[in-house]
C-alpha cells in the first residue's frame, strides 16, 4: 500500500501469538543432523570474534545503530540527524558508501589474533543489517558491490588458512526480519525504491525478539537458507555461529541448513560444528553459545561464552568503555573451568585498523597466555570449578556490574595427570591456601611437586585438614592471574 507521497504504508500490529520460543517442539527427524563437538574446538578454548560493517562508520551507539537510528526518540537518531541528515533523505544505506576499509589487511588481523593466543577466528559474515561481507550471488547488497569493494570473508578465511588457524563465520540475518522499522512513517526504509536495502515494510513489533507478532514469509525463509548454503559452498567454515531468533524460521528450514552444512563437512572430511542460542535447534545438532554468560557451575555439555571488549557495543565505537585484560583473563579462566570456550569480540574501525587500546589489551592477553596457556589449551574441567567468595551475575553487561575477583578466588583445570589452580589474585602473605585440596579433599592423589607457571622452581607446600598451603615465589611471573601446576 502507498501513501499519496509514494512512501509505503506501515502495516499495523496484529494480535500477539500465544506460543513462545521456549515452547518449541521438534516434530521432524533430526537423526541426520546429530553431531558431536569436534575435539579441535574443545581443545582450542579461546577464539577471537569480530563485527565489522557499515554500523562501524558512525563510531557511535553500538552495532544496532542501523536499527536504533530509525527510532526518533533514540540518541542514535539524534546523532544521525545532526551528523548526516534526516532519515527521510540520508538513511543507513547511504552510510555504506563510507564503509571503505582502505587499510584492511587480513593477514595483519590473523597475525594479531594469533599473537593474542586465539586458536580460531569467527568473522561476522552478515549482521542484522542484511549487508553481506562476501561476494554473494544470493544477496546483491554485498561488500563487492557496495562499500568495501572486496570480499572480506574470503580474505579472512584465506589468511586464517595460511596461518593454520580455524575459521568460522557468524550469521545474524534472522534478525533482519523487521530490523528496519521506523517510528517515522516518512523514513527512507519505507521508500519503495529501497526494498533491496531494507526489505518489505513490516509492523514495528516484527523487530522484537520475544515474540515477533508475525513470522517470516516463505521468501524471507528461502533467502535465510540460501545465504547459509552459500556460506557453506563458498567457504565451508570449520564452525558456523548462528545468532539468536532463528526460532522464527520453520523447523524444515532449520533442519535443512543443519543437514546441508554437516553433510558438506563430512563429505570433505572436515570436523565441523555450528552453535545456536536458546532452543533454536534440536539438542545434539550443535552446541549452545551463551552471550555474556557467567555460569554458576560446571556444565555437563560443552558450551561457549562470547563477550565483547567494548562493554557497550560489538561494533567499534569511539566513546566505549573497554573491558580490561585482567577481566578478559578472569572470564577466560572461569569459562574454561566450567567446561566452556571463551570467544572474545574485538572489532576494527571502519578503515580496517584496530585502535591502540584494543591492541594493548590483546597484547596483555597474549603475554598472559604465553606464560599460562598450558593451563588453558587442551585442558578439561576438574571435579569442581574452583573456590572463593566472588560470584558474578548470570550476565554481566557493564563494568559497574562486574565484581573484581580476590586472592581467595581460584579456578581449576586439568590435563595429562596434572591439576592447575589459577589464582585470581596474589595473597599479601605470599602463602596460598587452597581449601578444595585439603587432606582428604577433592584431590585423591599424592602431590609430588608444585610449581608456578612462568617460574618453574619447586614450591614449598603443606597439606592439612583445612587446606593445601603453598608458599608462592618471591616474584610474580605475570601481571594478572597466576597458575599453580600441581603434579602427582
Amino acid at each position: 500500500m502507498l501513501h499519496k507521497n509514494g512512501v509505503m504504508e506501515i502495516p499495523l500490529d496484529p494480535p500477539p501469538p500465544t506460543k513462545q520460543p521456549s515452547d518449541m517442539e521438534y516434530r521432524l527427524d533430526w537423526s541426520g543432523a546429530m553431531n558431536s563437538t569436534p575435539q579441535w574446538l574443545k581443545d582450542a578454548k579461546f577464539g577471537i570474534f569480530f563485527h565489522w560493517g557499515p554500523y562501524c562508520v558512525p563510531e557511535y551507539d553500538c552495532e544496532w545503530y542501523s536499527r536504533n537510528m530509525y527510532t526518533t526518540d533514540h540518541s542514535a537518531n539524534k546523532f544521525h540527524v545532526e551528523n548526516y541528515g534526516p532519515i527521510t533523505q540520508y538513511g543507513y544505506k547511504n552510510l555504506v558508501n563510507l564503509f571503505t576499509g582502505e587499510n584492511f589487511n587480513a593477514d595483519d588481523w590473523i597475525t594479531l589474533f594469533a599473537r593474542t593466543g586465539a586458536r580460531y577466528v569467527v568473522a561476522c559474515a552478515e549482521h542484522a543489517d542484511g549487508y553481506s561481507l562476501w561476494n554473494s550471488n544470493v544477496n546483491p547488497y554485498n561488500s563487492m558491490t557496495y562499500g568495501l569493494g572486496f570480499d572480506a570473508i574470503q580474505a579472512v578465511r584465506a589468511a586464517a588458512e595460511r596461518a593454520d588457524m580455524k575459521f568460522a563465520a557468524s550469521m545474524h540475518h534472522s534478525w533482519n526480519f523487521g530490523w528496519f522499522c521506523s517510528t517515522d512513517p516518512l523514513a527512507d526504509v519505507y521508500n519503495t525504491k529501497n526494498t533491496m536495502f531494507y526489505g518489505d515494510p513490516l509492523p514495528y513489533s516484527s523487530s522484537w525478539y520475544y515474540p515477533p507478532f508475525i513470522f517470516p514469509d516463505e521468501a524471507f525463509q528461502h533467502n535465510w537458507l540460501a545465504k547459509l548454503k552459500e556460506i557453506v559452498d563458498k567457504f565451508l567454515p570449520d564452525y558456523i555461529y548462528l545468532d539468536s531468533r532463528v526460532y522464527i524460521m520453520k523447523e524444515e528450514c532449520r533442519l535443512e541448513f543443519a543437514e546441508y552444512y554437516l553433510n558438506a563437512a563430512r563429505n570433505a572430511g572436515k570436523e565441523a560444528v555450528f552453535s545456536y542460542k536458546a532452543n533454536d535447534f534440536q539438542a545434539g545438532s550443535g552446541f549452545l553459545d551463551y552471550e555474556r554468560q557467567w555460569m554458576k557451575n560446571i556444565q555437563n555439555d560443552f558450551w561457549q561464552c562470547d563477550d565483547t571488549i567494548i562493554w557497550e557495543s560489538w561494533g567499534y565505537i569511539s566513546h566505549g568503555t573497554f573491558r580490561t585484560a585482567d577481566i578478559c583473563i578472569a572470564q577466560l579462566a572461569d569459562t574454561v573451568s566450567k567446561n566452556g570456550n571463551y570467544l572474545l569480540n574485538v572489532s576494527p574501525r571502519k578503515d580496517g585498523t584496530y585502535d591502540d587500546t584494543t591492541l594493548s589489551i590483546l597484547c596483555d592477553i597474549g603475554e598472559w597466555l604465553k606464560v599460562n596457556g598450558e593451563a588453558i589449551y587442551c585442558s578439561r574441567h576438574f571435579v569442581v570449578f574452583g573456590e572463593g567468595p566472588t560470584e558474578q551475575l548470570d550476565r554481566v553487561t557493564s563494568l559497574s556490574q562486574y565484581i573484581p575477583f580476590t586472592a581467595e578466588d581460584i579456578r581449576f583445570t586439568q590435563k595429562d595427570g596434572t591439576l592447575y589452580a589459577i589464582l585470581m589474585g596474589w595473597p599479601e602473605s605470599g602463602i596460598m591456601s587452597v581449601k578444595t585440596l585439603c587432606a582428604g579433599g577433592a584431590l585423591q592423589d599424592t602431590i609430588r611437586q608444585i610449581t608456578m607457571l612462568g617460574d618453574g622452581n619447586p614450591l614449598a607446600f603443606t597439606q592439612d585438614s583445612m587446606a593445601l598451603h603453598v608458599t608462592l615465589p618471591q616474584t610474580q611471573p605475570c601481571k594478572y592471574a597466576f597458575t599453580l601446576k600441581i603434579e602427582f
